[in-house]
């Protein structure tokens, strides 16, 4: 039975919004706070009335990208979804994507929510609201400030296979994550995504990366790359392999057939994060799965998510903004991208939602910059940022901890020419803000 006052809270919560965006202030998390204070049972009895129920998408890489692939893919065929676009991605957070979404009637007009959660508030998520679906992508180094030991956040991720009622995906290859198939309930089904073997090197797991001989990139007696250490569940029977990486197109092993497609995603990472939302979006639709024709239709229509190779046209140039946080997702992009023929800019900062050890980014190799250097360096820690490049003999046109002084800097020089930041999450949230000043930015509800 609801008490009276529960009827507060959506209004409420939506005149807090409109305050918020007027004002540019309070983050986009502020309508959530208040419509949880006033009724704290707002989120599980809106998300309870879900056709088909919640789907929710957590680990240490890739949670916004992958999310926004679920949700597109499952629009294009045919669903109605809600989703949390902005990366808030707490419990609070998903409150305020529904205050902005919902009708003052409070009735949600989808089939299913697609989430993202951050590994520590997802459990809290599924205290209150039990996911039918959730994809656990990976358990990286990540943020240990906040978190402990990586196997603490596995832990965390363990919370939410063994309260997923309908199907668990799990990353095949990261041992800790395949592990959580042990700790779902007998009734849940475990599905599974992966890599060829070809492309195991590509994507190492935490222990790889800190592992001497892979963290290093050390070169075997024939000249190429060594191999990553034995994956305990590369044998594991996937639904979705990624099989190949090609320039904006990708081939996958669906159910042992091979399956190609255009994407519009950057970055080889993202490719693996396809491999994830098919796995997902296959199972949500699993009593009527589209064709493979279809399917693939779907991820060839996803585009990327905000600051995540998202691009951004200023004067009549490209302004790529790539997000990185942990030293694989800085490897991967390094790799990802050709650093010639556009200016680089790096931004870091160490606010508490970027983690404040930034001692990671020696884990990171640069060398790829060496030849084009960096034009510029800015945020809280942009003389760590130098020193690190210093040490990998990147040359550094500049540096400005001032990051609107920076990003004004960097714009205006070389007129016309293709640019790319790679920037933590709060640099990345400053950096849209500042180009929203002076050019077109989409709005992705994340205020100022």
């Amino acid at each position: 039975m609801r008490h009276w006052y529960s009827f507060l809270a959506l209004p409420a919560g939506k005149t807090v919004r409109a305050v918020s965006r007027l004002t540019h202030h309070g983050g986009s998390a502020l309508p959530g706070r208040v419509v949880e204070r006033i009724d704290p049972t707002f989120l599980a009895r809106t998300l309870s009335r879900l056709p088909r129920g919640v789907v929710l998408v957590s680990g240490t890489n890739g949670k916004t990208t992958t999310t926004r692939m679920v949700a597109s893919m499952l629009e294009s065929l045919g669903l109605k979804v809600f989703t949390n676009p902005t990366g808030s991605n707490f419990t609070r957070g998903v409150v305020s994507a529904l205050v902005s979404t919902l009708g003052l009637g409070g009735r949600l007009d989808a089939d299913v929510a697609v989430l993202e959660l951050d590994e520590a508030y997802a459990v809290h998520f599924v205290r209150q609201v039990k996911p039918r679906y959730a994809l656990l992508l990976n358990v990286m180094r990540d943020q240990l400030d906040r978190f402990g030991e990586i196997d603490t956040t596995a832990r965390l991720l363990a919370q939410v296979a063994k309260v997923t009622t309908g199907t668990v995906v799990l990353n095949r290859e990261d041992p800790r994550i395949s592990a959580l198939a042990a700790q779902t309930p007998a009734k849940t089904r475990v599905a599974y995504f992966g890599l060829s073997d070809d492309l195991l090197t590509y994507f190492p797991t935490d222990d790889d990366m800190h592992a001497r001989v892979e963290a290093e990139g050390s070169m075997n007696d024939k000249g190429s790359e060594a191999s990553p250490a034995v994956r305990p569940g590369h044998h594991l029977p996937a639904d979705v392999v990624l099989e190949k990486v090609m320039d904006h197109r990708a081939a996958f092993r669906v159910d042992g057939r091979r399956l190609e497609t255009d994407v519009r995603l950057e970055g080889v990472y993202n490719l693996y994060n396809a491999a994830a939302a098919l796995t997902l979006v296959r199972s949500v639709l699993a009593d009527h799965e589209p064709d493979d024709q279809r399917l693939m239709q779907a991820l060839a229509q996803v585009t990327p998510a905000f600051g995540r190779g998202e691009v951004i046209t200023y004067q009549g140039a490209s302004v790529e903004l790539v997000l990185v946080k942990n030293p694989m997702g800085f490897r991967l992009a390094l790799s990802s991208f050709d650093p010639d023929g556009r200016d680089t800019m790096i931004a870091i900062r160490d606010d508490y939602a970027d983690g404040r050890d930034m001692s990671w980014l020696w884990d990171v190799d640069f060398t790829s910059l060496r030849k084009s250097g960096v034009a510029m360096v800015s945020g809280t820690r942009a003389y760590d940022m130098a020193l690190r490049l210093a040490y990998e003999q990147v040359p550094v046109d500049r540096v400005e901890t001032d990051l609107d002084q920076a990003l004004a800097t960097f714009l205006d020089a070389h007129p016309g020419r293709p640019k790319r930041i790679y920037c933590t999450y709060t640099s990345m949230l400053r950096l849209r803000a500042e180009l929203g000043r002076v050019t077109t930015v989409s709005d992705a509800g994340v205020g100022a």
